[in-house]
């Protein structure tokens, strides 16, 4: 498969909107005040929840060159007299997702099974809206279903609710998500829209009705009034130079690589290079929507003031100087549990910018996390004059005091285009393995930079529903830092797609067969954790096919389905 082909199977699947966006939820005449329409009765604890429209109108942009429209109406779903809460599991992969909402009254929580397959992953409710767009002339020209996430982009109703959401910023899509929490604060209002960014409606320039509804299941099961607020949409096509012309038939050509970042940046001739930490384009559902593309950046990657188009967070400060004194780790102190998850988004390529032309490469991504109970928080100090950083592993007691440190390897900086930042040497390591396990081919990546961009499980002990370094410029120092910290706060885990030069493996000269994709975390040991028998995952994959036609069959591992 060529690079080109790889960006074209690899588009994002971004099914709920970026959490961290601005919000203002004002209420119009297209969606009346909470609590207005059909009467609900105020349970204690038991949320009352309605369909609202910002606004009566919405305009939007078809992109020269893209094939259709996204179909963010700026519906919301409000939330009154309790918080909107869920809790999304599944035991293992081996066992189907389970949800559950649950009710909080003083000092009361209980909880309320959803029924039986509903949810069957951890993106949102499925089938939660529907939209019906019609023409001028009263035709139905599209309609659509979308998945709800309640911690999609959200906003206050007015000013006596909560002043923050301590709710998580987004639904995770990583496929070997194993928990989740979903909610929506009291006299809060989440964004319901659902953007599929792999299907665009067709829609030519013009004017057309839109009529939003909440699904009957939905309706019945949480007490949601029958309300559907019309919106009048206009569909319009920008110009090349940054106008906007009306009436202009919409051009059918090559997509950009991501339609978000083409219809913000492709006005500025912008150059989009795509990636979660080096690959050209991010692995569909393996970051979180707080890593979502903005369209505002001219390289994104690993760079200087961003990564991934992620927003940008205030640096994480590492202690002021190197630990001095004895070493030392108090035995009960808490530990971080690093886990691997079974590789995914494997495909065959004939390799990226620095590989050997003509060779075949078996790429995939891979993601290491931690089930806790104490974030994993590595700082480096500089060596003074040196290319390298001697890295300290640091220990703290259920009071946030500092009460224990440990040598932990260095810090590389890695001064290539797309990274730029320091990375960690001693995180994780990749091999494939043969059928009977004793032969292997080693990833050239053994060195990482640590962020937090998947919610793997957020209903593990201690779980940060808002982890702090999301943003990998901040969390990881430039080339003149003396030190840097880095963080794999609990519950997150942090995905690397290893197709950059020389980290996919080299499969020209192996034969067909069968193999294992082994992730590893903590390899060499270094770093102190409370268990360190749960650091491999393998995936099974068969490669055939003739030299340069390469192919490869991942089968699923046990319910989870993702080659």
């Amino acid at each position: 498969m060529t690079s080109q082909q790889h960006r074209n199977r690899s588009r994002w699947k971004r099914p709920a909107l970026a959490a961290g966006a601005a919000l203002t939820v004002v209420v119009t005449a297209a969606g009346a005040a909470p609590g207005a329409g059909a009467a609900q009765a105020a349970t204690p604890g038991k949320p009352k929840l309605k369909l609202i429209a910002a606004s009566n109108s919405v305009t939007l942009d078809r992109w020269q060159g893209e094939p259709g429209v996204y179909l963010d109406l700026g519906t919301y779903v409000t939330v009154d007299n309790a918080p909107l809460e869920f809790k999304v599991t599944r035991k293992s992969y081996k066992d189907p997702v389970v949800a559950k909402q649950v009710f909080r009254h003083g000092g009361t929580t209980t909880t309320k099974a959803l029924p039986t397959g509903l949810v069957k992953d951890f993106s949102g409710l499925p089938g939660f809206l529907e939209v019906s767009v019609k023409d001028a002339n009263g035709t139905e020209v599209a309609k659509s279903k979308g998945n709800f996430c309640p911690n999609n982009a959200s906003g206050r109703l007015r000013p006596d609710a909560p002043a923050t959401s301590h709710y998580p910023e987004s639904c995770p899509t990583n496929p070997f998500t194993l928990g989740s929490v979903w909610g929506v604060e009291k006299g809060w209002a989440s964004n319901s829209s659902t953007v599929d960014y792999d299907k665009p409606v067709d829609l030519p320039v013009g004017e057309y009705t839109a009529k939003v509804s909440v699904a009957k299941k939905y309706r019945d099961l949480f007490g949601i009034p029958n309300d559907s607020p019309t919106i009048k949409v206009t569909v319009r096509q920008p110009s090349e130079n940054g106008g906007v012309g009306r009436g202009m038939t919409a051009h059918q050509g090559g997509a950009h690589g991501s339609a978000h970042g083409s219809a913000h940046g492709s006005a500025q001739g912008m150059a989009h290079h795509y990636g979660p930490r080096g690959a050209d384009e991010p692995t569909p559902g393996a970051l979180s929507h707080a890593l979502e593309d903005r369209g505002l950046a001219h390289h994104l990657g690993d760079g200087p003031g961003h990564t991934d188009g992620s927003r940008i967070a205030a640096a994480l400060r590492p202690n002021s100087t190197r630990p001095t004194g004895r070493a030392g780790v108090p035995a009960d102190v808490p530990k971080p549990d690093l886990r691997s998850l079974p590789a995914w988004d494997i495909a065959i390529t004939d390799g990226e910018d620095g590989d050997v032309p003509g060779k075949d490469y078996l790429a995939f991504s891979a993601n290491v996390w931690n089930a806790g109970p104490a974030p994993l928080v590595v700082d480096g100090f500089r060596k003074p004059g040196g290319d390298l950083m001697d890295a300290y592993q640091y220990f703290y007691d259920a009071k946030g005091k500092q009460v224990g440190y440990t040598p932990t390897g260095t810090m590389e900086w890695d001064p290539r285009i797309g990274h730029e930042h320091w990375h960690f040497t001693d995180f994780a390591s990749y091999r494939l393995l043969s059928e009977d396990k004793t032969r292997e081919v080693r990833s050239g990546k053994e060195a990482f930079c640590l962020a937090n961009t998947d919610a793997v499980d957020y209903t593990v002990k201690n779980a940060n529903w808002k982890p702090y370094n999301t943003d990998l410029s901040t969390a990881c120092g430039e080339q003149n830092s003396i030190s840097v910290r880095e963080v794999l706060d609990v519950g997150s885990g942090d995905t690397y797609t290893q197709y950059r030069p020389g980290q996919s493996f080299d499969i020209t000269d192996l034969p067909n067969g069968t193999y294992y994709i082994q992730v590893i975390a903590n390899p060499e040991k270094r770093l102190q954790e409370t268990n360190l028998k749960n650091n491999v995952a393998l995936r099974k994959v068969i490669l055939s096919g003739e030299p340069g036609k390469r192919t490869v069959k991942v089968p699923p591992h046990d319910l989870i389905n993702a080659p």
